[in-house]
């Protein structure tokens, strides 16, 4: 745990501003649940500078972010500050941290995959309660056009770490996809939505 809390928190350091908000949230956020009184409870989920966190409680949810990187949530804390949001920040291993099961409204996760903990995060959404997850798969397109398409990293090395073709879909299977885009090479490469799959599903 401690080398991977180095490894980020040497990224993250230096950071200025928050990342940018999930491609699948800022295409969706018309699909978000909104209630008469309060908006409910979301977690961004490895939240990393916590835009996606930062942006739901602009939205009026009551925010949460964990990131094993103690210098991602000093980041989160003092953007929430800047924004006069609050955000719950926490530092933890979220592979280690208990998810209670329907606990949150929405759950946020972007650009991380640990396949055994999708389980624990189906079970923590609530009744209706809505997954916003992207992340990279292995089918990617190389080249500078989609590259500037997307807009980020070139993502992990290990293949352990993308998703196969559809895998998103398959992983949430048991909840109802109201969402879902993977292109892999098909087509002009140049152009779409490339090197990701991205899925709002629903319990």
């Amino acid at each position: 745990m401690n080398d991977i809390r180095t490894k980020w928190n040497v990224r993250y350091a230096s950071a200025t501003a928050p990342n940018q908000v999930i491609d699948v949230l800022a295409r969706n956020e018309h699909l978000l649940l909104h209630r008469t009184s309060a908006y409910g409870k979301s977690l961004d989920l490895a939240c990393g500078l916590g835009a996606n966190a930062l942006k739901m409680a602009e939205l009026g949810y009551d925010s949460y972010a964990w990131d094993i990187s103690d210098a991602a949530i000093k980041k989160v804390q003092q953007f929430a500050q800047q924004k006069q949001l609050n955000v719950h920040s926490k530092q933890c291993d979220i592979t280690q941290q208990e998810l209670l099961a329907a606990s949150f409204d929405v759950i946020l996760v972007s650009r991380f995959l640990l396949r055994e903990m999708i389980p624990t995060i189906i079970a923590a959404l609530r009744p209706g309660g809505l997954i916003f997850y992207q992340t990279f798969v292995q089918d990617v397109v190389v080249n500078k056009e989609a590259e500037r398409l997307k807009g980020a990293s070139p993502g992990p090395k290990n293949n352990d770490f993308r998703l196969q073709t559809n895998e998103l879909l398959k992983l949430f299977s048991t909840l109802t996809i109201r969402y879902y885009r993977e292109e892999g090479t098909l087509g002009d490469s140049t152009k779409g939505f490339r090197n990701e799959a991205m899925l709002v599903a629903q319990k």
